[in-house]
């Protein structure tokens, strides 16, 4: 009886041991699983975010060259109309010259 009751003690001691093992086993995977879906996470959040960062500065540097557009159109109407005024001053002074 006494073997009897080793042998059994041992059956059912293995047997826990297993059922533990098993449950120890599972429970580590659904923390490795929650743990790996929180990185993920955070792993698109900053790609999000660095996507939106590069829509802005997208969006600024276009911005910044409709404004370098508007004005080297503004210069080149400056430069324009100060060539017109020099040609005038020029024939003033040409009259000038003449008249006196």
């Amino acid at each position: 009886m006494n073997a009897e009751l080793l042998a059994l003690i041992s059956v059912v001691s293995a047997l826990t041991g297993i059922a533990l093992g098993w449950l120890g086993r599972a429970r580590t995977i659904r923390q490795d699983a929650a743990q790996q879906a929180g990185t993920d996470a955070m792993q698109r959040a900053d790609v999000d975010y660095l996507k939106r960062g590069v829509d802005d500065i997208r969006l600024e540097q276009r911005a910044q060259g409709q404004k370098f557009d508007a004005l080297s159109e503004r210069v080149t109407r400056v430069e324009e109309s100060a060539k017109q005024a020099h040609h005038r001053l020029n024939r003033l002074d040409g009259r000038k010259e003449d008249g006196e």
